[in-house]
């Protein structure tokens, strides 16, 4: 059992959690309807390149939230959108939109067309601050998408980001009713996806 004490704005004081660095090295883990009840924090599955990892919310504060697993690994999210990361192999250090009003603020639902922005990011190591990437968000097909055993029909959104460090996609599964990003797969960077899966949902509002 891992236990860790968090700060201030914590959604959990302490807990029982797999560390985010299992997701890179090779474990997997099964939850089901019955174990994500069974525990009272919000929790987050995390499937990267060679395994898997549940996290637990422990930090809600400026319009992010913070998933936890084992000492410094963190995941930080905002409105389901990786903006950092800590510990991995590779890490996020800042994500910042610019040139159009924040489609995930607003709910993807809202978006019907294809719509055109820029990202800046900060990748680690190698030292790659401030790098521009133009992007495209095209809203697609409506997919069924099962999680815990309960199915949901999602509309799918894909994030394509192009620059000088080459090209990927992103993807996220949208709840139409309120633009809940229920399943993603998102690049923490390039060459290193994520899929994250919302198994008990944090839906209140970030402080």
């Amino acid at each position: 059992m891992v236990l860790f004490v968090l700060a201030a704005c914590s959604a959990v004081s302490s807990g029982s959690v797999q560390a985010i660095r299992l997701a890179v090295h090779g474990e997997s883990v099964h939850p089901t309807a019955e174990s994500v009840a069974a525990s009272p924090y919000f929790q987050l599955q995390a499937n990267g390149p060679d395994g898997e990892a549940i996290l637990v919310l422990g930090k809600v504060e400026d319009g992010k939230l913070g998933w936890y697993g084992q000492g410094d690994d963190i995941l930080f999210t905002r409105d389901g959108v990786l903006v950092k990361t800590v510990g991995l192999p590779q890490n996020l250090g800042a994500m910042a939109l610019s040139g159009a009003a924040d489609p995930f603020a607003t709910g993807l639902q809202h978006v019907d067309a294809p719509l055109s922005y820029t990202r800046t990011v900060d990748w680690s190591p190698g030292y790659r601050y401030g790098v521009v990437m133009q992007v495209t968000l095209t809203p697609e097909s409506t997919d069924n998408v099962e999680i815990l055993g309960t199915m949901h029909r999602l509309r799918r959104y894909d994030e394509h980001l192009s620059g000088p460090s080459g090209s990927y996609t992103n993807r996220y599964w949208v709840d139409p009713a309120d633009g809940f990003i229920w399943k993603s797969r998102q690049y923490v960077a390039p060459g290193f996806p994520i899929e994250l899966i919302a198994l008990r949902p944090y839906m209140g509002k970030a402080s």
